[in-house]
């Protein structure tokens, strides 16, 4: 509904901002806990659970290791080794690395953007508790010894009945369907949220790149998901109905599996490393104390790096005996892939260099972030040479240029962007001193325990061995990696230490303790339930660095500024104001959902359902369904207070 006449702006007033608060507030207690649609708490949650799963992947990492640490040890057998691994590799790259890169965004999404909340609030909620239920899901049959075994990769023939006749790859195949469930839902959350909901003024030229980042890795999600999602139900299917979708003895193709996974998994880097690359681009230049070199440039190769990266996945297939002109023009994407990358890189460091750096903690996470980043993107177009690829695939280079990526490239810019809006997640400050500790510990650690794992691919050191023999010369260069990994850990344990010391000992911070330059930082820390008490008018990227810099457009004194104090008032219940797709232009009142227990409960059965499958409980998966359905009426029935309006204007006092 477009308006008819432009609203009133005028300043928020006690008694207003007291009514907002009790407008959006959440419920105490465990009712508020559970019915919760606010994104602020929600996108906590997000980073808390992936920040578990993570340190959960770490210990099974570290088990790992002391295993490989020496010659012909006994720590594991094989079949726990394959339990390990696997789940190593599913908790870190689903259950740590994207999830963690939405908890980010959604708390700053709304905060960034200018809005009150995000597109659907409800969705929001449902896509948590989704993933926290896959997660449990995932891991319910690791202490009974009958975890996921096929790796992460879970190629077939291997995975399929014939060969894994327990119910390990069968937890695996559902619960990643359902995990895509709680991925697919956030995507289309963070698109709308960004057409719909932005500041009036704050055109997509001037959005951040962190929103850049997680749209990109958004829209990507709207494709690459389907995908794995479809090859893993597939999968699941061969195993206990009786199709021969992956079944090479009924005519099928092991490739088929292959492809349909690695369409999604290549995209799948970009949506784990783009939203970090995000977190340095608009986090990096606060502590350069000027605007990012090149915003244009960066905000076009974000889009760029996944759009190539859609082409680029048969490069993981390189050894499988594809035809030559699919290997050239392959190995020829996943070469240009580094241009659009290097844009970034380049734009960073000179962000550093014509800027005045100030050494702060999370400085220091980001500037070692981009030297990680080139040394993975470097051995990552080594593989893109296809001779170079069938001497280096299945060594432990691609796992060295897998770390770099994944840990490299998505840890140090989570623990910075922790570092940085830890203020603005708890009104308090983490130590410099624990911060500089956790720095160099894990950098140290990291290098000292991944770099060595290029020498030992090249040394031919397959990966995905349990144990090797004293004679293979590969001991020196593992024993080296085991210490390094443990060094990497002692640096996470400090960081853990220091965020829960410093959520209610830290020192008092203000709302804007970096003196950053984006909205975030304009509201109370940690925010109010409603974030903004007037919904602020943008003129400018950096609306708080206007009166000490050249504008965009010319002169800072010439140029339109941006209003931050006064704005459009919205206090007639939960609303929030939508805003046009390219120029946010103001032009309808959207009523917004109040809290609602319905995602928690369709989250649980929808697990349920998918508990039912995988242990062939046919009519309680059948009973979960109906109540799913029973609880997607009650979300959908339609509520009168919910119904947008055109607003009217508010008389100045």
């Amino acid at each position: 509904m477009r308006l008819s006449r432009p609203l009133v702006r005028e300043s928020i007033d006690a008694d207003r901002a007291e009514r907002l608060a009790e407008i959006w507030e959440t419920r105490r207690g465990w009712r508020g806990w559970f019915s919760t649609v606010d994104h602020k708490t929600i996108g906590l949650r997000y980073l808390v659970t992936s920040f578990l799963f993570l340190l959960l992947g770490g210990v099974e990492a570290l088990v790992m290791r002391v295993q490989l640490a020496q010659p012909n040890a006994t720590v594991l057998t094989p079949e726990q080794y394959n339990q390990l691994f696997t789940m190593h590799g599913i908790t870190m790259i689903f259950l740590y690395a994207s999830p963690v890169l939405s908890g980010f965004s959604n708390f700053l999404w709304p905060l960034v953007l200018g809005a009150r909340d995000m597109a659907f609030p409800r969705l929001n909620a449902f896509s948590y508790w989704v993933f926290l239920f896959a997660g449990i899901f995932l891991y319910a049959s690791f202490p009974l010894g009958e975890a996921p075994n096929a790796g992460w990769f879970n190629y077939v023939p291997l995975s399929e009945l014939t060969y894994d006749v327990g119910p390990n790859i069968d937890v695996y195949s559902l619960g990643m369907v359902l995990l895509g469930i709680s991925t697919t839902v956030g995507a289309v959350n963070f698109v709308v949220t960004l057409l719909r909901m932005r500041a009036p003024g704050m055109s997509i030229d001037r959005i951040p790149v962190l929103v850049w980042g997680t749209l990109t890795a958004s829209g990507a999600n709207l494709f690459a998901v389907p995908s794995v999602s479809l090859a893993f139900l597939m999968l699941w299917l061969d195993r206990r109905i009786g199709t021969h979708f992956f079944d090479v003895t009924a005519g099928s193709h092991a490739l088929l599996w292959q492809h349909m996974f690695w369409i999604f998994a290549h995209p799948w880097v970009y949506v784990v490393v783009l939203p970090a690359m995000g977190i340095v681009s608009d986090a990096l230049p606060v502590f350069c104390r000027r605007p990012l070199v090149g915003y244009g440039p960066v905000a076009i190769s974000t889009v760029a790096t996944m759009v190539i990266g859609f082409v680029v996945w048969i490069h993981h297939m390189f050894a499988t005996g594809l035809p030559p002109l699919a290997l050239s023009f392959f190995g020829a994407a996943s070469m240009v892939i580094s241009i659009p990358s290097a844009v970034a890189t380049f734009a960073w460091i000179a962000t550093i260099w014509t800027g005045r750096p100030v050494f702060r903690v999370p400085f220091l996470f980001f500037a070692g972030f981009v030297l990680l980043f080139v040394i993975g993107g470097v051995s990552g177009v080594m593989t893109a040479a296809v001779p170079l690829d069938w001497q280096l695939t299945d060594t432990y280079f691609v796992v060295a240029h897998l770390h770099y990526v994944l840990i490299g490239i998505n840890v140090f810019p989570v623990v910075g962007g922790i570092y940085f809006w830890f203020p603005k997640f708890t009104g308090r400050m983490m130590s410099e001193r624990l911060g500089r500790i956790t720095f160099w510990l894990m950098f140290v650690g990291f290098n000292l325990g991944f770099f060595p794992m290029h020498i030992a691919g090249l040394l031919g050191m397959p990966r995905r061995i349990y144990t090797y023999g004293a004679d293979m010369g590969w001991t020196t260069v593992n024993l080296l990696t085991s210490i390094g990994s443990f060094i990497f850990a002692l640096g996470i344990a400090v960081f853990v230490v220091d965020v829960l010391y410093s959520r209610k000992r830290g020192p008092i911070a203000g709302n804007n303790p970096w003196d950053a330059p984006t909205l975030e930082w304009t509201v109370p820390s940690p925010p109010p339930p409603y974030n903004f008490a007037v919904v602020p008018t943008i003129a400018s990227r950096h609306p708080l660095w206007e009166g000490r810099m050249q504008g965009e457009g010319g002169d800072a004194g010439e140029a339109p500024r941006s209003r931050l104090a006064d704005g459009y008032i919205l206090d007639q219940g939960r609303e929030a104001l939508g805003t046009t797709a390219l120029e946010a232009a103001p032009y309808v009142i959207l009523k917004m959902p109040e809290d609602s227990y319905a995602p928690f409960w369709l989250g649980l059965t929808a697990a349920l359902f998918f508990a039912g499958l995988a242990l062939h409980a046919w009519y309680f998966a059948g009973l979960a369904l109906l109540l799913a359905a029973a609880t997607i009426v009650v979300w959908l029935w339609p509520e009168r207070r919910l119904m947008q309006r055109e607003p009217e204007p508010v008389a100045r006092h």
